[in-house]
């Protein structure tokens, strides 16, 4: 069975095809990102009759009504949106929607005496050469020779059969032709990707998500328009809270909605720890009401397949679309998500700079869900989640195939009959004395600052309250949030000095610590012995340079919260491979205790 069919249409033939729905424009790549010079340059190319490339659509599969009868599948514009648009606002004079979720119109002048495109422009408009809107040229009420008699009026040499013969030559490219792909229903989306990457000539990449919202979009039966709109507001005013205004004013539809109402407090949340893309929320709400890992399964349940019998089924479509929205709604929730977020900051992670993988947050709040879902009592949530989250980190579980784990992950804790015990179970398989005594502390051998087990200490640290390196009063956790400085135990200009010219050895995370500023400044390239040493007299004198740690048995304490070696006050370059490996234990034992202690 062929894979796709090559057609070509004209311009207006698409165009109309878009506006009778024919053609689903499934807006995934709202908004209009185009600059106004892109779609000038696209209209000289039509003019001139260049190619302008194709545009790919996939057809949604006919699906079986419960008469016995189907229903016609649609188009899906795939690739082609950004031309389209931009056709239909430059020939027909329509707004887009820009990066601020302001409308606007994008205005291409036309100069008959030169041929030549611009983009409209205070000057332009001036100019009685420049016709400083071509979509008037596309109006139904267009006259062709009261317009060639009027500009030749205005412009005197002008010739009036030439200036005739261009002007009925441009509003001729919306006979243009453009070529259409149309893809097979029967296509699984890896194929759909490959194809898609092959025939764009910047090799865009579309995710499995980008799919998914594809078929959410066009989809007006079951809210999938409201649906779409409800993922994508979220996740934008998440980042740009600013923009609300502009969203409310410009889709007055959407914004009379109940879907609208129940993503408005976003606007005012301020907390960047966890700001979900439309994929991150997709794969939440997906994998927590489906039990399902892979998105390319929700593109087709959607569809309407029944994975035994390959047929496509109305009754499908209708329950796929009921159970995604209700997982979004979970999603968008205000008390869901920051309840969420309350178990993830109670790990110690604070900060945006502690995350290094998406996925670990992305399943932490599809078990908070489920676990919701099945009434485990609101305690019991708490202390599974935050455990399961550091426990991905520790083992990289999300790191390889992340879908798959996923499905895997949920199901299990889906049938436990008792979720602690899973978790329990989990542990004992995963994180054996083994792992804490040997895996864990070479994993701590590494120069990489942005390491997940550096992160885990970090948080070890937040979690106990402990104060930076010699601090008296500044908590590690105050020197993240307002992104202090990591510094070297044994300064790095000391260590360069004694040949430890590699920045892989100087650069160890078991040589580096949260320290205040000032008194690394201090510290400056002398060795440990010398600066500790001085540390000691501070305490005896009762004197303010190294900090305000006046007193030895402080001293003593901040060392051990540090998880720096008590040896420290007699070490120099001789003992600093020695000083890594002490410190690297002492740094997987603080993460074991902190980890049980969750």
């Amino acid at each position: 069975m062929s894979k796709y069919i090559v057609n070509n249409s004209t311009i207006e033939t698409i165009l109309g095809w878009i506006h009778g729905g024919e053609i689903a424009i499934p807006e995934i790549q709202r908004p209009f990102v185009w600059e106004a010079s892109k779609v000038r340059d696209l209209m000289d190319s039509l003019y001139q009759g260049f190619p302008v490339g194709y545009i790919i659509t996939w057809r949604n599969p006919d699906t079986k009504l419960k008469d016995g009868t189907h229903a016609m599948g649609k188009k899906i514009l795939i690739d082609g949106q950004q031309r389209i648009t931009a056709m239909t606002a430059a020939l027909l004079g329509k707004e887009v929607v820009g990066a601020d979720y302001k409308k606007k119109r994008i205005r291409i002048a036309f100069n008959p005496l030169e041929e030549r495109f611009e983009v409209a422009n205070p000057a332009i408009e001036k100019d009685a050469a420049w016709i400083p809107d071509i979509s008037a040229f596309f109006q139904k009420q267009f006259n062709l020779f009261e317009f060639v008699h009027q500009y030749c009026t205005k412009n005197e040499g002008a010739d009036t059969s030439r200036i005739g013969n261009i002007v009925n030559h441009l509003v001729n490219i919306r006979f243009s032709s453009l070529g259409m792909i149309e893809l097979s229903h029967d296509l699984d989306i890896e194929t759909v990707t490959e194809i898609f990457i092959r025939i764009n000539s910047q090799g865009v990449v579309l995710s499995q998500a980008d799919f998914a919202m594809s078929k959410i979009a066009v989809n007006e039966e079951y809210n999938g328009v409201d649906i779409r709109k409800m993922i994508d507001y979220f996740c934008h005013l998440a980042i740009n809270p600013a923009d609300y205004h502009a969203i409310k004013e410009n889709d007055t539809s959407f914004s009379g909605t109940p879907y609208f109402q129940k993503i408005m407090w976003v606007k005012d949340h301020t907390d960047s720890l966890y700001v979900p893309t439309y994929s991150d929320l997709l794969r939440v709400a997906f994998t927590f009401k489906f039990l399902r890992g892979k998105l390319a399964n929700l593109v087709s349940l959607l569809s309407g397949r029944d994975f035994e019998t390959r047929e496509y089924k109305e009754e499908i479509t209708e329950a796929s679309f009921r159970k995604l929205e209700a997982g979004v709604l979970a999603f968008v929730n205000e008390t869901n998500f920051k309840r969420y977020l309350m178990i993830v900051k109670s790990t110690g992670m604070i900060h945006e700079s502690l995350i290094r993988s998406q996925n670990v947050l992305n399943f932490g709040y599809i078990l908070y869900l489920l676990l919701k879902d099945q009434g485990v009592e609101q305690a019991k949530i708490n202390r599974v989640v935050r455990r399961w989250i550091v426990l991905s980190i520790l083992t990289s579980r999300y790191s390889g195939s992340a879908e798959s784990t996923f499905e895997y992950d949920v199901r299990r804790f889906h049938q436990a009959s008792d979720v602690e015990e899973y978790l329990k179970h989990t542990e004992e398989g995963e994180l054996s004395d083994a792992f804490w005594s040997n895996i864990l502390v070479t994993r701590l051998n590494t120069s990489v600052s942005s390491s997940p087990y550096f992160h885990l200490f970090l948080m070890a640290q937040i979690k106990s309250g402990d104060k930076g390196f010699l601090s008296k009063a500044t908590e590690v956790k105050h020197l993240i949030e307002e992104r202090g400085d990591i510094h070297h135990i044994f300064p790095k200009k000391y260590l360069q000095s004694k040949g430890y010219t590699n920045r892989n050895q100087y650069n160890q995370i078991a040589n580096y610590v949260y320290m205040q500023q000032e008194i690394n400044i201090v510290i400056k390239d002398q060795a440990p012995e010398a600066y500790m040493k001085k540390i000691e007299e501070q305490c005896q004198q009762k004197t303010s340079k190294y900090g305000e740690i006046q007193d030895m048995n402080e001293v003593l304490a901040n060392l051990e919260a540090c998880c720096i070696p008590s040896g420290i006050f007699a070490m120099n370059a001789d003992h600093y491979e020695d000083f890594l490996q002490e410190r690297r234990i002492l740094m997987a034992n603080k993460i074991r205790n902190f980890y049980y202690s969750l």
